[in-house]
């Protein structure tokens, strides 16, 4: 392998992201169409917008049970080649089965995504910037959704579109290809395999001195020859507060109720009196949003406590889905109250998108020991997309039987309940290094079970 900037692997180490959140997002722009041309009911739009959250728990398991034994970079170059599978196989879809298929392909590859590039992003990156470094991740994500929003909105006057929408995804794909070839593998899966001069290339490329590089292949070494890997290894009970808090902190981030603003974003703004072309531009300032708040969020993510963080934003979720119900409850004018119920929805993916959006998959990618963390994300992942699938399966059915006001204030009860997963079980890892904190979680596991 030729010797790539440290600057390459980080922005191709993250770019599974792009496609990640252009295929979460077009279908915001696509599902009408699409509902309309196969004439779905609310059930089968919620299967096929929700088929692809099917594969992705899939994806989540099987890059789980296989990354730790084949290493990080192999099963993303795979998932970028499912990627182009199944954006191409949505494109030329004849009807919803093999349209839902297409999407179950698609989320076989987001899944592995979600799950692999986190835990590789935090063990290439250093202990003092691994938050900055793993937020890449979710940036590129969030890029990834305001694409999406914006090739919606360019080709919604376009009959059929929703073809153009969906197959765009396999030129990120190719891309994200031929840059995987160039990256190197992660040195903590390569010193645990035996390989610990690869490992010493790939860290010189990445630190600043001979000697950090040192301290820290002597550092993974001393903790990795005392582990057993496998899948059995993960319920030991010195990781189970690790699994507790990755598993926690992912299902939450989904059953908050983010996606379905970022699934339906463009239903609940023509629910709310907007024309099909307003709608969609409604999307894009979402995405916008999303992006600007990631940025932001990248610049203090180290510099700041994660707990802290998590609290604030949650803080805020809630309150963004509580007003407008409260504001309908008190009887508030309807027009006005759509604009509210908007306003407030940019209120909550502001907050989501510093705080929870990417502050899970960095703790995610730092709480599991090295020996469990590849299977650690992907289980993980899986619940994550356990959680989406049913918000996506479900927000329709519910859209059409209940107001707005009462979904979102579900939302907002489970944004409480998350805020008190963080202040009683979360334990905060910023600044440590990715050994640091497996040792100290292995001691909370022995303490709270004596």
């Amino acid at each position: 392998m030729s010797k790539v900037s440290s600057k390459f692997i980080f922005f191709f180490g993250s770019f599974a992201g792009i496609l990640f959140g252009y295929d979460i997002g077009i279908i915001a722009g696509a599902e009408g169409h699409i509902q309309q041309d196969f004439n779905l009911s609310p059930l089968w739009l919620g299967i096929v917008v929700s088929s692809l959250m099917g594969g992705a728990i899939i994806g989540s398991i099987l890059s789980g049970l296989l990354g730790d034994k084949f290493g990080r970079r192999k099963l993303i170059l795979i998932a970028s080649l499912i990627f182009l599978v199944g954006a191409l196989g949505s494109a030329i879809a004849p009807d919803k089965i093999t349209l839902t298929i297409a999407r179950i392909f698609l989320g076989v590859a987001v899944g592995t995504a979600s799950s692999l590039v986190p835990a590789y992003m935090s063990e290439i990156a250093p202990a003092n910037i691994r938050g900055k470094l793993s937020g890449l991740n979710q940036l590129m994500i969030v890029i990834g959704l305001l694409l999406s929003y914006i090739v919606a909105f360019i080709f919604e006057p376009i009959p059929n579109s929703w073809r153009l929408m969906l197959g765009s995804a396999g030129i990120f794909a190719i891309v994200l290809y031929f840059g995987v070839l160039k990256l190197p593998e992660s040195p903590r899966y390569l010193i645990k395999n035996g390989m610990a001069d690869k490992a010493r290339e790939v860290l010189a490329s990445l630190r600043n001195s001979k000697d950090e590089v040192d301290a820290e292949i002597l550092e993974i070494k001393d903790v990795a020859k005392h582990e057993k890997s496998g899948i059995g290894q993960l319920f030991h009970k010195k990781f189970r507060m690790a699994l507790i808090i990755g598993v926690g902190m992912a299902t939450f981030q989904q059953i908050q109720g983010a996606n379905s603003i970022v699934y339906y974003a463009t239903s609940i703004a023509r629910k709310a009196g907007l024309a099909p072309q307003v709608a969609a531009g409604f999307t894009v300032i979402v995405g916008v949003i999303f992006v600007v708040t990631t940025i932001i969020f990248l610049q203090f993510v180290d510099k700041y406590n994660r707990r802290t963080i998590l609290t604030v934003g949650g803080a805020g979720m809630a309150l963004s889905f509580f007003a407008p119900a409260i504001l309908g409850a008190l009887g508030m004018n309807e027009s006005v109250l759509n604009w509210v119920t908007l306003i407030a929805l940019c209120c909550f993916i502001l907050c989501y998108s510093f705080s929870w959006a990417p502050l899970t998959w960095i703790i995610v990618g730092e709480i599991f020991p090295l020996s469990v963390r590849g299977i650690g994300a992907g289980i993980s992942s899986a619940f994550n997309w356990t959680g989406s699938l049913v918000v996506g399966l479900v927000f329709p059915i519910l859209a059409d039987m209940f107001s707005l006001g009462v979904i979102f204030s579900s939302f907002g009860i489970i944004c409480i309940l998350g805020l008190l997963f963080v202040r009683f079980v979360v334990v905060e890892t910023k600044g440590r290094s990715l050994e640091q904190i497996e040792t100290e979680m292995a001691a909370r596991s022995e303490k709270r079970i004596s």
